[in-house]
């Protein structure tokens, strides 16, 4: 390669250089945002710290709003939910009007979770930078996008100056290559791939996913895959985007001016050839069984049809501690199997699994059956967009008669700070993505897994291999 001849630079490397404004004397540099993401949980604060100094917000127009997480899923909600929570809903609606910003408010046609609703909507696009207050905004880098997570803090920061001032990230590319059985899902790939590396096994800033397992994925999978990259430590997690994603986004692009110019722009956001970064994994998986956490971390991960992991299997003398106490809080033991473990509870939903793909695979396996005696199921669409499509095609009706509750957009379960949540000892089977001890509410014992697996273990009132319920090409 001749001096005159720039180095091949990776996806990052351009995103980084589009976006740079300046380097600060403090070593950081300062990042445009090109689309920021509010929501009634992380915003009350930021929007208070603008009113205190006298600011107003820099760029309304590159800023939505969306009332997700504290909100009620029951039908004929109002704002009342768990205490505290009308008055975030509230200041959400009047800081939004206060500064002229799109708002998605309960009721609103487009309302749902933030992570669905600025894809559907066409908010997000290849090439971008994209910020919330709140950590799984890196779902939306399966479009081609720099997004991630960020702190109160930062939120009014990007309110005021449309700007972060943040160091260069630690960058790495993961490539995921193998085989996937065709009855598995994006859920089942997330699982194994946290299974392999752990929970700090992508410990960087950005992390570009790549490789035939990605490839072979639709769009609503790689949202999926993405979502949970920060449970493997990646802030961002990036795909790059390929006919997929141009398809997804002209699809939900279509009014734009100029579309045709836009795709092929966005068509560009790719590494160059011969580009590195600085880290590198090269991943062979191999998936022919669903997978389910057993645990208290994402990264605690089996397949259905084998025996809980013995202590003496742990790295070391702090891993098997770890495991005991989750064997503990989870009331299982080591050696034992998933399979056949009673089910008291079922949630399909989050912004990792409330798409309509997501639906529609969990009703193949639910049409026609009943979900068991003991068992509390609940369907939460992660958008009303979502659920209307889902109604179109009579998947309410599917879920209702086998009596599952079928609920209004909200992240719901998920993050157990709202009135659906998992009483303290029960088992639940859920499609969101963290398992923590009392994420879904205190002494909730959560097995994280697809909407598939979920859906079957409803239907058995334990866990199951979903494959059992499910008809071999069947169309809903």
């Amino acid at each position: 390669m001749s001096s005159s001849t720039p180095p091949p630079r990776t996806l990052f490397d351009k995103l980084w250089d589009a976006h740079h404004v300046a380097k600060l004397a403090d070593g950081r540099s300062l990042i445009h945002i090109d689309r920021h993401l509010v929501h009634e949980l992380s915003s009350p604060q930021a929007f208070a710290g603008l009113r205190m100094a006298g600011r107003r917000v820099r760029n309304p127009e590159r800023t939505f709003a969306m009332a997700d997480h504290i909100i009620s899923t029951e039908p004929g909600r109002t704002d009342a939910t768990v205490p505290g929570g009308a008055e975030m809903i509230a200041a959400l609606r009047a800081n939004a009007a206060e500064h002229g910003i799109r708002h998605f408010d309960l009721g609103d046609p487009a309302q749902g979770i933030v992570h669905v609703v600025a894809p559907e909507q066409g908010l997000v696009h290849p090439g971008m930078t994209v910020v919330c207050g709140d950590s799984h905004t890196c779902t939306l880098g399966a479009l081609g996008a720099w997004a991630w997570g960020v702190g109160t803090s930062e939120v009014e920061h990007v309110l005021a100056t449309q700007t972060l001032a943040l160091h260069k990230p630690e960058r790495m590319r993961i490539h995921l290559h193998g085989s996937m059985d065709a009855d598995l899902s994006a859920k089942d790939l997330a699982l194994q791939l946290l299974r392999h590396i752990g929970v700090r096994g992508a410990a960087v800033g950005f992390a570009e996913l790549c490789g035939s397992l990605v490839d072979g994925l639709d769009m609503e999978g790689r949202f999926t895959l993405c979502n949970l990259g920060i449970e493997a430590g990646a802030r961002a997690a990036v795909i790059a985007p390929d006919a997929i994603t141009l398809e997804y986004l002209r699809q939900r692009c279509a009014g734009l001016p100029q579309l045709a110019q836009a795709l092929a722009s966005w068509a560009g956001w790719q590494g160059d050839a011969g580009a590195r970064y600085p880290h590198e994994q090269q991943l062979q998986l191999t998936l022919d069984a669903p997978r389910f956490t057993w645990g208290t971390t994402p990264a605690q991960v089996v397949a259905i049809d084998e025996p809980l992991p013995l202590l003496n299997a742990a790295q070391d003398a702090q891993e098997a501690t770890q495991w005991q106490r989750a064997y503990d809080y989870m009331g299982l033991k080591p050696g034992a199997r998933l399979q056949g473990q009673r089910v008291d509870r079922v949630f399909i939903g989050s912004c990792t699994n409330g798409r309509l793909s997501d639906l529609v695979r969990a009703a193949r396996v639910v049409r026609g059956r009943r979900v068991a005696p003991q068992v509390h199921a609940m369907v939460v669409p992660g958008s009303a967009r979502v659920r209307r499509q889902a109604e179109a095609l009579g998947l309410d009706r599917v879920f209702q008669e086998a009596g599952f509750e079928w609920r209004l957009p909200g992240c719901s379960m998920c993050v157990g700070m709202n009135a659906d949540q998992v009483r303290p000892g029960q088992r639940c089977v859920s499609t969101s993505n963290r398992n923590f001890e009392g994420r879904q509410g205190p002494g909730a014992r959560t097995h994280l897994a697809s909407p598939a697996s979920a859906a079957a273990a409803a239907l058995a009132g334990k866990i199951v291999d979903h494959r059992l319920y499910e008809p071999h090409h069947a169309e809903v």
